[in-house]
């Protein structure tokens, strides 16, 4: 009985990894965003063309930051990468907008 338990005290864990750094936000917080990005939010998803303040708002901050070197015309190119026991997410952003998702983790839109 009790390695069962214990097995399961650790799905738990797992399942849970990542959800402590999310952002809390209210309603007033979101509202001037587009109905989409709105949605993306309350279901924890993320989209190509959402700011950092929107996929912060969705998935909360990121477990590293990596600054790329500039795109055409010396955009600024930051890399987010979340990590969740097996899997990885990496978000490029250029000039604060979304514009990769490359993620070995099934569900996460590519």
């Amino acid at each position: 009985m009790k390695n069962i338990f214990l097995l399961l005290s650790v799905i738990f864990l797992i399942s849970q990894a990542g959800c402590a750094k999310s952002l809390k936000y209210s309603h007033e917080e979101i509202k001037d965003f587009p109905p989409t990005v709105q949605e993306h939010i309350k279901n924890h998803e993320v989209s190509i063309g959402m700011t950092k303040l929107q996929v912060r708002y969705s998935w909360g901050g990121p477990d590293t930051v990596n600054v790329l070197t500039p795109g055409e015309g010396g955009k600024e190119r930051v890399e987010w990468v979340y990590k969740k026991v097996f899997f990885k997410t990496r978000l490029v952003f250029t000039d604060d907008r979304l514009t990769e998702i490359i993620s070995n983790e099934p569900g996460i839109a590519k």
